[in-house]
């Protein structure tokens, strides 16, 4: 895809704040960043417009906690519309990570990830989506 160059005015605090999100997220200069904020944004306003993405629901919990992995079975199975796959990985001796590929209109994206994110023991839980089409 051909790359077209302009300029961009900032003042001087947002042009330090866009420097920090460069450090911290080791893009290789301000415009690798600039572009994913962009495109970070056109696809937040796909998914209020309830358009069709893709994503992953990540999910990290104590694996001992056996209830979690039935509920979140039960919720996934609730939403086999929407529900790709999953995958679990054990992280360490406790912690467990699993990722829920979906794919579906974003509002019942994030409806399954709510709920996923919800069950008791859920260490850390994150939507992640990005246009499907």
């Amino acid at each position: 895809m051909p790359v077209t160059r302009f300029g961009v005015s900032l003042d001087e605090e947002l042009l330090h704040a866009l420097d920090d999100y460069v450090a911290e997220n080791r893009f290789a200069n301000r415009s690798q960043a600039i572009r994913h904020l962009i495109e970070k944004n056109l696809v937040e306003e796909k998914w209020k417009c309830d358009n069709i993405v893709a994503g992953a629901v990540v999910l990290v919990f104590n694996h001992e906690k056996a209830d979690i992995l039935k509920k979140s079975s039960e919720i996934q199975f609730d939403y086999r519309d929407v529900v790709l796959s999953s995958q679990g990985f054990y992280l360490n001796e406790q912690n467990y990570l699993e990722i829920v590929a979906v794919k579906g209109p974003s509002k019942r994206l994030t409806e399954i990830s709510d709920r996923l994110i919800s069950i008791k023991g859920i260490q850390h839980g994150k939507l992640v989506m990005s246009k499907a089409e």
